[in-house]
């Protein structure tokens, strides 16, 4: 059972325009959250996370002294465990990419809706406050997870979520290529995969293990941001397990490892 709730979050609100800084604010005041600050610019924001680091840093993409990105960058070099949401108007998939990869709490437009705020709060309780994982048919810690993503930040961030579940045995590759490796020296319970990768994606992944190997039964879960629907549908028809967007929640990704793992919801 989480202890932690919305009102004891501390937030820090970047955003230039005092207009949608106060609009903001009394969104998430009304939301419950009690502790905001609110500044203007990354320095600020930095200082300010330096001193009293928040649960979670929320920005909107362009700042006057920086981006989003640049922000995000900084932020994980100093502070990994720092959650991160993004309020933009921006829709770019190539400008919101590196911080879907970034494995960012949420990613709102302007204007936002109110449930839409209210389950990123949510999602951030459950980041800071993670329930951990239970299984019937598996003890979590022992179970043995291949956690296969091209991108280091994406890589950490997953395999942070996943320990935060109580999973004792994490072994963290950069394609599938690696991957195939480590399946043909040691059996796995789960497989988590990016889609794309270069070498050997995920599709490519999960076609060797169904075909090559001859293994059926390996739960094979692909995370992705891939927006392209005839991608996404040649992939669900490759024999992966479950697919899965990219940012998600700790507690979508709870449901879906019990049904992969348990055959339960």
């Amino acid at each position: 059972m989480q202890q932690l709730d919305e009102s004891q979050l501390s937030i820090l609100l970047i955003e230039p325009s005092t207009t949608q800084l106060k609009i903001i604010m009394r969104e998430l005041q009304a939301a419950g959250v009690k502790k905001i600050d609110g500044v203007s610019d990354a320095e600020a924001a930095l200082d300010q996370i330096r001193r009293y680091p928040p649960d979670l840093v929320i920005s909107a993409m362009y700042l006057p002294d920086s981006t989003a990105v640049e922000l995000l960058q900084q932020i994980r070099a100093e502070n990994a465990a720092c959650l991160f949401m993004l309020i933009s108007s921006e829709t770019d998939p190539e400008a919101l990419e590196p911080l879907r990869q970034a494995g960012v709490v949420a990613i709102l437009p302007k204007p936002f809706q109110s449930e839409d705020l209210r389950r990123a709060l949510h999602t951030t309780v459950d980041h800071v406050d993670p329930q951990e994982l239970q299984l019937e048919n598996y003890d979590p810690a022992n179970l043995r997870v291949l956690l296969v993503d091209d991108s280091t930040t994406s890589r950490n961030h997953i395999g942070r979520i996943l320990d935060s579940l109580g999973i004792g045995h994490i072994v963290k590759v950069e394609n599938g290529l690696e991957a195939i490796t480590h399946l043909q020296k040691q059996p796995f319970d789960l497989v988590v995969s990016d889609l794309n990768m270069p070498e050997m994606d995920g599709q490519a992944l999960t076609q060797f293990v169904r075909k090559q190997l001859g293994d059926t039964f390996l739960p094979i879960l692909i995370v992705t941001s891939e927006q392209d629907e005839t991608r996404l549908s040649q992939v669900q028809q490759s024999g992966i397990s479950a697919l899965m967007d990219k940012p998600f929640e700790p507690e979508i990704i709870r449901q879906t490892l019990c049904r992969l793992l348990d055959g339960t919801d």
